[in-house]
């Protein structure tokens, strides 16, 4: 006989915003009692995250029987699924190519901020590229652009929105790039959506 409903080890960092993606998805979707919380450590080799996920990156899901799911989009989908719903991205139909689309623009925020500061994390201030550190920023700054140009609807909690709310608070919170004040509908988008979902709250990464 069943135990009940399976139940999944979500291995993580509470500052990541893929992993606060993979959290509010949960939270959204009523599953977020169903996900248990593991510290993992990228940095370390002895840590368990890379035999489980072998590129050594969270967010990387564990089902109950050790199968291992990543990464965050991916992860999203399958949660989809488990809830027995398609409220976040359709399955099918003309929408689902565009909407993929506009979550891997808002992921591309969060990679190409993520380089910037890895590059004054890992490299002494006379080794470190201004070429690199402007081209990541550019990508940025393109994709925020398309955003505020066309935001999505700040009422409605989908994969495009949660995507995206993760990425603006990334960049509020490591600053890779100042953006309200270039993207003020945005920034008035942000804080619509933080009003009519509760998931944004619950999910905050603790306070440096």
């Amino acid at each position: 006989m069943s135990g009940g409903p399976e139940t999944f080890v979500l291995r993580s960092s509470l500052t990541s915003p893929f992993v606060r993606k993979v959290r509010m998805a949960a939270d959204v979707l009523g599953l977020a009692d169903r996900l248990t919380l593991v510290p993992a450590d990228a940095a370390d080799p002895q840590d368990l995250l890379r035999r489980q996920n072998p590129l050594g990156k969270y967010p990387c899901l564990l089902r109950a029987d050790g199968t291992a799911i990543y990464d965050s989009s991916v992860i999203l989908e399958f949660l989809q699924d488990v809830a027995g719903t398609d409220r976040l991205l359709p399955a099918t139909g003309p929408t689902r190519i565009p909407m993929l689309t506009r979550t891997r623009l808002a992921d591309g925020i969060v990679d190409a901020g993520a380089l910037v500061l890895y590059e004054a994390r890992y490299h002494p201030p006379g080794s470190r590229s201004d070429t690199w550190l402007g081209y990541q920023r550019d990508k940025i700054r393109r994709a925020l652009c398309s955003f505020e140009a066309n935001p999505p609807d700040a009422r409605v909690t989908d994969a495009v929105s949660i995507g995206l709310a993760c990425a603006l608070g990334f960049l509020d919170r490591r600053a890779p790039v100042v953006w309200r004040p270039e993207c003020p509908r945005l920034s008035a988008w942000l804080e619509t959506f933080c009003a009519c979902e509760p998931a944004y709250d619950r999910t905050r990464p603790p306070a440096t």
